[in-house]
């Protein structure tokens, strides 16, 4: 807009004329002295137009103005609510982190087929399912003994074979800073080190169940209900070091024994101490 030597009216000063204007400032000259105001600002607080045309295209500019500081101040507090959930986030981290105490069933096993086996270790993720019920009805589960000493192990039976029948393709660690009991995105993530995949012809040398065993029905082999299951830290060791056992290629086999050295030192386990397993199939044996 031209407004150079347009009239104005101020309420203290009086009429004036408008001698140079800025993207931010104008100035103008009254019969006493020359006042600077906010442009365009200074309009819609001290100065009035005389020209109605000219007036009515800086009120909808001002509109504009108005329009676009109030989104600025929303994004403004969007951030700063942001920022505050982050911090609080991150008290509650350390908080848990520094008082972590070592549970000693914070091992878990996923019911999965075997085509989601393989989608879990392309996407180095395991989604964890939905609340069925209750208040939180359909929202991510969270599995508040997973933390970063937590190995997950995928297992799959075919269809129509018995449960005793379970296999396990894979295991991973839980990507470093995890803690379930935080996490919303209902996905345990897999570290990018620790993590293994077994071949078919392996996995039937991996039957679950020689290693697992219901505490409450020792004698039963029944996974009931649910996508997965906690168990025993030292049971997840057995399985590593059976699948160092198994493994043929010089490179796999020094992979997996540095998952195993890793999860025992995350679990407090002596990799000379891991004892024999003594899952339900174990029983007959």
């Amino acid at each position: 807009m031209n407004l150079i030597d347009k009239k104005v009216t101020h309420k203290q000063f009086g009429e004036g004329v408008i001698v140079s204007i800025t993207d931010f400032s104008v100035k103008v000259q009254f019969s006493v002295e020359e006042k600077k105001f906010m442009y365009p600002e200074g309009f819609s607080k001290y100065l009035t137009l005389h020209d109605k045309t000219e007036a009515k295209v800086l009120h909808e500019i001002l509109q504009v103005k108005e329009v676009e500081k109030k989104a600025a101040e929303l994004l403004k507090e969007q951030d700063i609510l942001k920022h505050r959930k982050k911090q609080k986030q991150q008290l509650e981290y350390d908080k848990l982190t520094n008082n972590h105490k070592l549970h000693p069933e914070s091992q878990v096993v996923f019911w999965c087929d075997e085509e989601e086996s393989h989608r879990v270790f392309e996407k180095g993720q395991v989604f964890v399912g939905e609340v069925k019920s209750g208040v939180n009805k359909g929202k991510p589960v969270k599995m508040n003994r997973v933390h970063e000493n937590s190995a997950v192990l995928l297992t799959s039976k075919e269809p129509g074979t018995q449960e005793e029948d379970r296999l396990i393709h894979g295991v991973f660690m839980v990507k470093k800073g995890y803690i379930g009991k935080l996490n919303e995105s209902g996905f345990i993530p897999a570290h990018s080190n620790y993590n293994i995949q077994l071949s078919e012809e392996e996995s039937k040398q991996m039957p679950f169940w020689k290693y697992y065993k219901n505490k409450k029905s020792p004698n039963k082999i029944s996974w009931n209900t649910g996508k997965y299951k906690y168990f025993d830290n030292e049971w997840m060791a057995q399985i590593i070091l059976d699948i160092y056992s198994i493994k043929k290629d010089p490179m796999e086999k020094q992979m997996v024994q540095q998952f195993l050295f890793h999860f025992c030192k995350m679990n407090n386990i002596s990799v000379d101490d891991i004892t024999l397993p003594k899952g339900i199939l174990t029983l007959n044996k």
